[in-house]
């Protein structure tokens, strides 16, 4: 009976598969799927999985919300298993029945789970090598332990164990002193730790003191006297470490990744290419950029001499108070354009809502032209720069070299970006951002544009090759910088000399590169990833299968995801489980 009742459900099941293979390949060919795919589901159960982890094994404020803090012993290997049992759902999943949107979702969700698999494994062992310089961690993480089920807790045996932590501490902090330097990046997870420890105290002790009497009595004192010396601990494990701006004159910090760090991020951000080959792009890319601005100088009557059409150009400046005025300008100018050429079609909303602010002094220390997104962030000075810091704000913005970047900001750049993300498969904006994706689209109009005939006077042709250098020498600063190969100072020269930035400005923007937080690729991912997408226009535009304004439109729709994949999706390929990067977007001469 009982080997007749498997047999029954063995068949079930199959037949239940095959039902759902069947539909959903009905509902696929009737375009059901157009604005999701079936693994939708599976990714965003996936980030749902992952935050309800991490509120549950990460600190709990008192009251409402939760608090970023790196995570426990306990909580990377709760997430390491959810990891797995991810990877078995995709393996039981029937691949051969998805779509070519389905197959990306698939494979990205794949790569994501591999992904942080990967990087848990190695938190996990960072954690077990530094473990002897937080020996009083345990007593905090089992404190932790009992306060999510709210155990009963003994107020004096409870202090007695923050006074033993307190005791570790103290050891731990002495045995410091024999270390005369400790790499910056054990330095910087140790302090992470440490700040996690104390918001997890902190949450254990909001939960019961006030509340439970015995705890009121004795904790408190104990509680004070630790978190103090997690705080001095801290400081001094900071004091130790390697981390030192450049002594090149730059006053910037920053470490290189090395060749096979940077190569590895190139794969796992589907680049086909080394961090070399990417090298040998931006030379290209920048050698047609100079014979552009020779032509344009010499229309001015300048020659050969370049620099002197582009000094031209930078004392363009509006004057004090007219900048606001200039960018709506900018802005209209490029939607005239984009209307007339026919190009997309911007949703009348879009074109409404985007918003307009002022840059503060202090970001403009690291953001020397303005920014954008759901607004446009205006760079220009402000009462408290000195007169030499005002003249290169405003010469650096002026209305040549602002005009190629007002739409890269707004519409149909990111505010663009910001407005249609959020309407169509937003499930992968948070799974699979990548700014080669975000820069990319935003840095193709500016290519698209420009071979269009955008900038129609040699002045707007500098204006906008300024840039197109700009990203070209993006490319090879950050990767000359990371392979050790030129300190920040040398990458502002760089700037300077053979781009034409102002020198504050190229500080800014060196700055902002390495101490700013971004990612080693962010910067590059400008032009690459405008490239890559130009290449798949040329695929399917100028070859007449799509329109400019369908291609525009099924591209921002289907939302954030890697060039290739949307290659994939744009040109329905038919791909596996485990596919790797492959594509080569880029002709070499």
């Amino acid at each position: 009976m009982m080997k007749r009742l498997r047999l029954l459900t063995r068949k079930t099941v199959i037949c239940f598969s095959l039902l759902c293979s069947y539909h959903m390949t009905i509902a696929q060919d009737s375009g059901m799927f157009d604005h999701t795919t079936p693994i939708e589901p599976l990714i965003v159960q996936y980030g749902h999985d992952v935050q309800a982890i991490n509120y549950f094994y990460g600190p709990m404020p008192k009251g409402w919300g939760t608090q970023s803090a790196a995570a426990s012993p306990e909580q990377m290997q709760r997430l390491l298993q959810l990891d797995e049992e991810y990877l078995k759902k995709l393996a039981d999943f029937p691949f051969k029945a998805l779509n070519t949107n389905g197959q990306v979702d698939y494979i990205l969700l794949k790569r994501k789970v591999q992904r942080d698999i990967r990087d848990w494994k190695m938190k996990q062992e960072i954690y077990k090598r530094l473990e002897s310089n937080v020996p009083f961690a345990n007593e905090i993480f089992t404190l932790e332990q009992w306060r999510r089920r709210g155990k009963n807790l003994d107020g004096q045996q409870v202090a007695r164990l923050l006074d033993e932590a307190a005791d570790k501490l103290d050891k731990a902090q002495g045995l410091l002193q024999n270390n005369k330097t400790i790499p910056y990046q054990d330095v910087d997870f140790l302090k992470g730790l440490i700040a996690s420890l104390k918001l997890r105290l902190t949450s254990t002790y909001d939960f019961y003191n006030e509340y439970e009497p015995t705890f009121t009595w004795w904790v408190p004192s104990a509680y004070k006297r630790l978190m103090e010396k997690m705080d001095n601990y801290s400081a001094a494990l900071e004091s130790k470490s390697d981390w030192k701006v450049f002594e090149d004159g730059s006053q910037i910090g920053g470490t290189p990744i090395g060749r096979q760090e940077l190569d590895s991020q190139l794969k796992d951000e589907m680049i086909a290419y080394t961090a070399d080959d990417l090298l040998r792009l931006a030379d290209q890319e920048f050698a047609w950029c100079e014979a552009e601005l020779l032509k344009a100088s010499q229309e001015m009557g300048f020659g050969q001499d370049w620099k002197a059409a582009q000094e031209k150009v930078k004392n363009s400046y509006v004057p004090v108070g007219e900048q606001p005025e200039l960018i709506l300008r900018l802005y209209n100018d490029a939607q005239d354009f984009i209307k007339q050429q026919q190009l997309m079609d911007i949703p009348a909303l879009a074109d409404e809502t985007w918003g307009m602010i002022m840059m503060t002094e202090e970001r403009q220390l690291v953001n020397p032209f303005f920014t954008g997104g759901r607004e446009i962030s205006i760079s220009y000075p402000t009462q408290g720069m000195t007169n030499e810091q005002k003249r290169m704000s405003m010469r650096g913005n002026n209305p040549y070299f602002s005009r190629g970047t007002v739409q890269h900001e707004l519409n149909p750049g990111h505010h663009l970006q910001y407005f249609m993300n959020r309407r169509h498969k937003p499930y992968r904006e948070r799974a699979f951002n990548t700014p080669f994706w975000t820069e990319g689209w935003t840095l193709y109009w500016e290519l698209l544009l420009y071979s269009k005939g955008f900038a129609k006077t040699p002045e707007e042709r500098i204006g906008m090759l300024f840039w197109r250098m700009h990203r070209c020498a993006r490319i090879t600063f950050s990767i000359k910088f990371h392979l050790g190969e030129w300190t920040p100072q040398q990458c502002i020269d760089y700037l300077v000399d053979r781009v034409g930035f102002e020198r504050a400005n190229a500080h800014g923007e060196v700055k902002r590169s390495f101490e700013g937080g971004y990612s080693p690729l962010y910067q590059l991912a400008y032009l690459v990833g405008g490239l890559q997408l130009m290449r798949i226009k040329h695929e399917l535009v100028d070859s007449g299968k799509m329109s400019y304004p369908a291609f525009h439109e099924k591209v921002i729709k289907e939302n954030y995801m890697p060039m290739e994949m949307l290659r994939a999706v744009m040109t329905e390929q038919q791909l596996t489980p485990d596919y790797q990067t492959a594509w080569e977007f880029y002709t070499f001469k």
